[in-house]
């Protein structure tokens, strides 16, 4: 194992910290659809419903259905399936995974006075993962661009003297001196410039500017990405019945975000004129974070039949903390002869904590119950994405940003349907759900659509859930955010069978 050392990265410019961009923006402000094997079933419409405890993280009114408390407890089995295609070159790959996703309580309390329209009260607390974001796949092809014009495009308009190491210097003391100094984009120029993949226009401490070692022409690459990690809450549940028609209830969540990923890209060539001909380029992010939202819902019955649900997700409000760590080879042909050139800090960048805001999200939803028989049900949610920000706003860098986010991103509708039908003790269930994409332009970030089957028994106090629900997306994914911008276009399909068991207490 790396022997790492720490380095904390505090520069009073947040431009020069490591550059937190759209991606990361829209993986933190985006939720699935998680929860009971009925819940993910019905495809999550139970906007309307309540009496499931996924149901009260997603309309708080839905706690006061219960007419008893009740638990329930998930499982899953998660299946996720990349098909990539990097100019014109197809790659697949698969991952599985167990994981326990969802467990909750909601404990009632009738009022015993009987000339209060007030009929209970009910508290419930739960846990339900919002995201998962474990991920794994590998892109092979050929392109004319190179992994040069990354480095290029952070030293261009650095001094030489603060990208490049002292005589005697460690590469060690050397990486962690210019990030503590200048900040990650100095760094990302000096291990161009030590791999010398950079070459400066003149060798003097004031050179500003910078040509590639690496000759145009193509250039194979094998990119290998592998990521980790939930976004998961907690969730502190009020809720009561007004009479027999109206339920209403408060959500406060407490948000935590464990993320990692690593990246690895190799790159080949053989044109002429080049000095160096393979790059490999590591880069490993890990990311922790915290957060706070709420929900205000209601549900009515217009008649014993009709139900009609509302929902208001204000924002999360993030705190965020991030930490890197890096590794760049090169070889190059010196005289006839192959050198490798390491560049290994062996250096853990320990970055400032930043805040992101999501956006809120409005949900309306209509139910129809069919007695004992079933029923059917239907959601409507709008999130505008657009509104997501980084804080502070004053920072020059994180303004910028946020002024991409809003021209990038728009508000996006999710439609949900579900329906269920119950033949003695066994119910039938199944859904259907659409997300559109976030982006303004669909084609870097397609739409979503999933759809899902389920079984249920109930035992009277006890009951046993099964669940399928599988949704397919595809997501342009760029290697990196500036210079080698390539995108590698993934055809993402995630899979879950999921068991759950509920009891009354």
């Amino acid at each position: 194992m790396k022997k790492l050392s720490l380095l904390f990265i505090g520069i009073l410019s947040m431009s020069n910290v490591m550059a937190q961009d759209i991606s990361d923006a829209l993986r933190y402000s985006s939720d699935e659809i998680q929860g009971t094997a009925r819940f993910r079933a019905m495809s999550g419409a139970f906007g309307a419903l309540g009496g499931d405890m996924s149901a009260v993280s997603l309309n708080p009114a839905g706690a006061a259905v219960f007419t008893r408390s009740h638990a329930s407890a998930s499982v899953s089995i998660l299946s996720t399936n990349n098909d990539v295609n990097y100019f014109g070159e197809m790659r697949s790959s698969s991952d599985s995974k167990f994981d326990l996703h969802q467990t909750g309580a909601a404990f009632v309390f009738n009022n015993t006075n009987q000339n209060s329209p007030w009929r209970k009260f009910v508290f419930s607390i739960a846990y339900d993962k919002v995201a998962n974001y474990d991920n794994d796949w590998f892109a092979t092809g050929t392109s004319t661009n190179s992994i040069d014009s990354y480095f290029l495009s952070y030293a261009h308009g650095l001094r030489l003297d603060e990208i490049s190491a002292f005589a005697g210097e460690s590469y060690t003391d050397a990486y962690a001196d210019i990030g503590s100094a200048y900040g990650f984009n100095n760094q990302q120029a000096f291990l161009g410039y030590e791999s010398y993949i950079l070459e400066p226009n003149s060798d003097t401490d004031d050179n500003t500017s910078y040509f590639s070692n690496i000759a145009p022409g193509s250039f194979e690459h094998d990119y290998s990405y592998l990521a980790t990690g939930y976004n998961g809450k907690f969730t502190f549940n009020f809720a009561s019945q007004f009479k027999d028609k109206l339920y209403i209830g408060l959500n406060l969540n407490t948000h935590f975000i464990n993320y990692e990923r690593y990246t690895y890209l190799n790159e080949f060539n053989s044109n002429e004129g080049s000095l160096v001909n393979e790059v490999g380029f590591e880069n490993s992010l890990f990311t922790t974070g915290t957060g706070f939202s709420f929900q205000l819902g209601a549900i009515t019955k217009l008649t014993e039949e009709l139900r009609v649900g509302l929902t208001y997700n204000s924002p999360t409000w993030f705190s965020i903390e991030e930490e890197t760590t890096q590794y760049l080879a090169t070889v190059r042909n010196d005289g006839g002869s192959n050198i490798t050139q390491v560049i290994n800090p062996a250096i853990i960048n320990v970055f400032p904590r930043y805040r992101l805001q999501s956006p809120g999200k409005l949900t309306g939803s209509l139910a129809y119950v069919f007695g004992e028989q079933g029923l059917i049900s239907f959601d409507y949610s709008r999130k505008d994405y657009s509104n997501t920000k980084f804080k502070p706003t004053s920072d020059t860098y994180f303004s910028a940003q946020n002024d991409i986010i809003s021209n990038t991103l728009k508000a996006a509708s999710t439609y949900r349907f579900g329906g269920e039908y119950r033949y003695k003790q066994i119910s039938f269930r199944g859904g259907y759900r659409f997300e559109e994409s976030p982006y303004e332009d669909d084609s870097f970030y397609g739409d979503l659509t999933g759809y899902s089957l389920g079984l249920g028994y109930n035992f009277g106090d006890i009951k046993l859930d099964l669940a399928f629900d599988q949704s397919d997306r595809e997501i342009n994914h760029q290697f990196y955010s500036v210079g080698l911008t390539n995108a590698a276009l993934l055809d993402s399909k995630n899979s879950n069978v999921t068991l759950s068991l509920a009891f009354n207490l």
